[in-house]
């Protein structure tokens, strides 16, 4: 293996392995896991490469429902089938829903003290600074893409002022200019394709 090749991908074990894993990271993402499944997924257990992930980060997030859960449940189903989307999700979701009772019980009692409030407020920063930062991490993937890396990051911008200046609804936002996007990346890839 040359100095610039990336080590080859691993692979979980066994559906416990996906569980264990869903569950770790799900129990780390205070303030968003999203963050966090990609260091765990891609740097630390190298089950995905940063493409790989992108790549389902993209189709999650157009799904409905919660986008870590829509790449929990493909992550497993790339691995075991329905048994590793079953395993992943199930990590995903268990301990944080107990957690997550918890604090909602905890919340309604103490919501009034000025700490608490504050405690949230501060919690919101981080989560806005670990997605940025997830951001940075994968935007190197673009170099990648078949589209022009400019229109990507003028869509990324686009996106960007769309939902924080402008308010735009997410439903606006996914269906006009991502389906824009989604066609000009098809005629874009059929003109590029050999007839």
């Amino acid at each position: 293996m040359s100095g610039g090749e990336a080590p080859p991908l691993a692979r979980p074990r066994s559906p416990g392995e996906l569980f264990t894993a869903f569950t770790v990271l799900a129990l780390q993402g205070f303030g968003g896991v999203l963050p966090v499944a990609q260091r765990e997924l891609v740097e630390k257990r190298r089950w995905l490469a940063r493409e790989q992930f992108v790549e389902l980060l993209s189709i999650g997030q157009v799904l409905p429902g919660p986008n870590i859960v829509n790449v929990s449940l493909m992550v497993g189903d790339r691995f075991f089938g329905w048994r590793g989307a079953l395993a992943a999700l199930s990590g995903m979701l268990a301990a944080p829903l107990v957690v997550v009772m918890a604090l909602a019980l905890l919340y309604t009692r103490f919501a009034h003290v000025p700490q608490v409030a504050g405690a949230m407020h501060g919690m919101a920063a981080v989560a806005a600074g670990l997605i940025f930062a997830m951001g940075v991490k994968l935007a190197p993937t673009m170099k990648k893409s078949p589209l022009p890396v400019a229109l990507c990051a003028g869509a990324a911008l686009a996106t960007w002022v769309g939902i924080g200046a402008l308010r735009v609804p997410m439903a606006w936002l996914v269906l006009g200019l991502g389906g824009g996007m989604v066609g000009f990346a098809v005629w874009w890839l059929g003109r590029k394709a050999p007839a």
